[in-house]
């Protein structure tokens, strides 16, 4: 029997602790294998958890791959059943595992986006403060917030012309955003 879950995770340290959840709530389960894909480091990962190597850990990342999915975890938890499987019938177990919590998950798309901040007068804020959205960014926090890479040109023209071109966007970085 197989069981598989996943969850999105954005570091290495969130991808361990859903593993060691699993691992937890599944004790006493024969193998706990997973695989992660982590797209700010560039990090694959993936353990066969004591299977004969390249059956379980490599089926299961294959099976991220193919999906295009990044930023997760997938662990599947397999109980032995009292049937040797061999190599084939291991590939195919944990590939359908994978494969089965990958469908059960509700993908969320990413979006390159500037990560920004303004400084404008008290006097500007309602103005400014209405006008981020309206162009398409996220407030963050008073005065940060990320819109979409695409839209920073209009964003600063907009301001420009809502304030006599006193303020302007700034854009320190960019990082993606579910949308």
């Amino acid at each position: 029997m197989t069981d598989g879950y996943c969850k999105p995770v954005k570091t290495q340290d969130e991808a361990v602790d859903f593993i060691n959840e699993i691992r937890s709530k599944h004790w006493d389960a024969t193998h706990n294998v997973y695989a992660y894909i982590l797209s700010d480091s560039q990090i694959m990962r993936y353990s066969d958890d004591g299977e004969p190597q390249g059956t379980a850990g490599v089926p299961v990342l294959d099976v991220i791959k193919k999906t295009g999915i990044i930023d997760v975890v997938v662990v599947v938890t397999r109980y032995f059943g009292g049937i040797m499987l061999g190599a084939g019938g291991l590939v195919r177990a944990y590939s359908h595992g994978a494969s089965i919590a990958l469908a059960a998950a509700e993908p969320v798309t990413m979006r390159l986006c500037s990560e920004c901040r303004v400084t404008c007068t008290y006097n500007q804020y309602g103005k400014v403060s209405s006008l981020i959205p309206s162009v398409g960014g996220i407030i963050d926090d008073e005065i940060l917030f990320h819109i979409p890479v695409d839209d920073f040109g209009k964003l600063n023209k907009e301001l420009a012309d809502a304030t006599s071109g006193e303020v302007q966007a700034i854009s320190d970085k960019e990082k993606f955003y579910a949308e």
